[in-house]
């Protein structure tokens, strides 16, 4: 069997919120395996669908770019908060914004090939703003939207920490239905929906969550004992709850005022687009949050795990 570390109790506590005997526990069961060591928590219900996020702390900004119907975001990251609000860092990752909406760039070695302002290429502009301000700075991703039926809108939350664009169908674009899109978009940055719909989510991952809810219910002394109907009727609400936290559309509008009750944001954009006699719906949305799966070193944190657990 493989050694179980430190390290590795600490990166699965990361990935699933769960406490530190839990995960040893896991990665004993499971012989050292993370992704089986995941699942073991899930179905003892002490982990959650998708990994924490709790730990981000890689520093930099997102920067988005409009031209026409199109829009890009693009996040560069820096190794600390300090460069990252520095004004000559961010007219950098602007520029690169810039350059990113007026292209057509596969992936991050094509855009740093590409011609800049005040240098022959991207990447020779990023190397002398390393020099420049002394620290690493990398581009780390980017995606650029355009709407061809539509329109594109965007939102940046926290100084640039969150970036996003909605990509929305409609044959009425003015100033509600603008506004409208922009609601949604704040609604994407304050809820991190993983899905429009429903409808994108394919049934191998129903299948996968029915699956854990079932072991979960199985663990449960009275839950387990229920007819096979109303297991499968717990299941279904669990799903459809999930659903509401995962889907765009199914999630509780944050800034409804509607006063019968709670409104989702489908509803709320049925209600736009009767108003403005539109056909409207939401086609994609991007959502980057700065650092997101990313996190700084933390040289002690291990040791910590191995003081606490006696490893």
């Amino acid at each position: 069997m493989a050694e179980i570390s430190a390290k590795m109790v600490k990166d699965l506590r990361e990935m699933t919120g769960a406490g530190m005997m839990d995960c040893k526990k896991a990665l004993v069961e499971t012989e050292g395996n993370m992704d089986e060591a995941v699942e073991f928590l899930r179905k003892k219900g002490q982990a959650k669908a998708e990994k924490k996020a709790s730990r981000i702390a890689a520093e930099g900004i997102c920067r988005i770019a409009v031209k026409g119907n199109s829009a890009a975001v693009v996040e560069v990251n820096s190794e600390t908060d300090f460069v990252a609000k520095n004004e000559k860092f961010q007219t950098f990752v602007g520029q690169v914004a810039d350059v990113i909406v007026q292209g057509d760039y596969a992936d991050v070695d094509a855009l740093l090939a590409a011609p800049f302002i005040d240098a022959d290429t991207v990447q020779e502009a990023l190397v002398e703003k390393i020099a420049t301000i002394g620290e690493k700075l990398s581009i780390r991703r980017f995606e650029k939207v355009t709407a061809e039926n539509g329109c594109v809108v965007t939102y940046t939350h926290g100084g640039g920490r969150i970036g996003v664009i909605v990509e929305a169908a409609t044959d009425v674009v003015n100033d509600a239905v603008k506004e409208a899109l922009s609601n949604v978009a704040m609604q994407v940055a304050a809820l991190s929906p993983k899905y429009v719909s429903r409808d994108e989510i394919g049934q191998d991952f129903i299948d996968h969550e029915k699956e854990i809810i079932l072991a979960q219910i199985m663990q449960d002394e009275k839950q387990s004992k229920k007819p096979a109907n109303v297991i499968d009727g717990i299941i279904k609400g669990r799903i459809n709850k999930e659903f509401k936290e995962i889907c765009l559309l199914d999630q509780i509008y944050v800034k409804a005022e509607d006063e019968e009750g709670e409104q989702t944001v489908a509803q709320y954009l049925a209600q736009v687009a009767k108003k403005n006699s539109a056909n409207l719906s939401i086609k994609r949305f991007v959502r980057f949050e700065t650092g997101e799966g990313l996190e700084k070193k933390s040289e002690n944190f291990a040791a910590e795990v191995a003081a606490q657990m006696g490893m």
